[in-house]
């Protein structure tokens, strides 16, 4: 599993890579840790990390997948990233992930349809690729005008998350 965690204005990449009962393995940022972890109460873990003890609280914010953390010392905002949240925030927005110039599938699906080909002049909201995930059909759209250079997907494709599907110079 993996997904991005923005805590302030830094958001770090996490994966979980492997679990056995409590003690976890995961990447941030492409460091690893080794990590045991037990929930103790509602909202609160306690974590062992090369032999020190941390205690955290975990408060559930007003918006979905935001938190506050608490520990000893510090105070974090948090919000999880995963692929829903992509999702959602391209459907509502037409923006893209990987850059200004790059349409990205943020979460698995199938490209039903590719209205554009390589060296097509594009405006700004066009619709370029639709792709269906989570039985619904989602279209993404041009962020600014532009020429198609690449289309990486052909119709059909069943794709991963954060895969780019299209480049627009």
């Amino acid at each position: 599993m993996e997904l991005e965690i923005k805590i302030s204005n830094r958001i770090a990449k996490v994966k979980l890579m492997h679990q056995v009962n409590n003690l976890l393995t995961f990447s941030v940022d492409n460091k690893e840790y080794k990590v045991d972890i037990e929930r103790v109460a509602d909202g609160i873990y306690s974590l062992l990390y090369n032999g020190k003890s941390y205690n955290v609280e975990m408060i559930e914010g007003i918006k979905k997948k935001q938190y506050t953390l608490n520990t000893f010392y510090s105070s974090f905002d948090v919000e999880v990233i995963d692929a829903e949240a992509k999702y959602q925030k391209s459907r509502l927005s037409g923006e893209s992930f990987e850059g200004e110039n790059s349409i990205v599938s943020p979460m698995p699906g199938k490209v039903v349809k590719i209205l554009v080909n390589p060296g097509d002049e594009v405006e700004a909201g066009q619709t370029i690729v639709v792709v269906s995930a989570m039985k619904m059909e989602s279209e993404f759209k041009a962020r600014k005008p532009g020429i198609i250079k690449d289309v990486f997907v052909k119709e059909g494709d069943l794709v991963e998350g954060n895969k780019i599907l299209v480049h627009i110079e």
